[in-house]
């Protein structure tokens, strides 16, 4: 390996930490505030910044992997992607018996919060979304996605504040979901192509 590419795979790789670190440290804060005040939507994209850390403290250990190995990697994380689908579904569920509103304020802040740190991680993540193939591009996606969903949570908490209805931030939850799985679905392929370019 020439020395512009070790460069550059530690250039990465302290990168990838960072988003890790940043992703595992908010996750304690989004959670909690979800915790406190019954938030769908800060639930969801909670678990969504524990699933962000483990993809990219996966991509930490298989960077330098052949092809084949990082496209049967990719499989699997594309599958860790639905973890988030499935928690999100079922606090949905709960809340349809308990359709108490969250408080708006936190809410509110709390995405704000989410939309800085996701925004950070993507803009970190964007240049090195082809380096790496279906890892460093599954951490971008998911970055990406987390910021768009994080708009999401701010207009929900400003909705709950006019309406007091809990049904906007239980459609922002059920939205985080559905964008989690594209994001599964863009990875599977994208690692299903990287598999079989390694064994063409």
């Amino acid at each position: 390996m020439d020395t512009a590419r070790l460069d550059q795979d530690r250039a990465l790789r302290r990168v990838v930490a960072l988003v890790a670190a940043l992703n595992l440290a908010y996750f304690g804060v989004e959670f909690s505030v979800a915790l406190s005040i019954g938030s769908v939507s800060l639930f969801a994209d909670s678990v969504d910044f524990l699933e962000d850390a483990s993809v990219n403290l996966l991509i930490l250990l298989a960077l330098g992997w052949s092809a084949k190995a990082r496209g049967r990697m990719g499989g699997l994380l594309a599958l860790i992607l639905l973890a988030p689908c499935a928690a999100t579904l079922w606090t949905a569920w709960d809340k349809f018996w308990d359709p108490a509103p969250p408080a708006p304020l936190p809410l509110t802040l709390t995405g704000l919060g989410a939309l800085a740190v996701n925004a950070t991680c993507a803009m970190l993540l964007a240049r090195w979304r082809t380096h790496g193939g279906s890892l460093t591009r599954a951490a971008f996606l998911s970055a990406r996605n987390d910021a768009v969903a994080n708009v999401g949570i701010i207009a929900a908490g400003l909705a709950t504040a006019a309406l007091a209805s809990a049904w906007p931030d239980l459609i922002v939850g059920l939205a985080i979901a559905a964008m989690n799985l594209d994001a599964a679905r863009e990875v599977w392929e994208a690692a299903t192509e990287e598999r079989r370019a390694a064994s063409a």
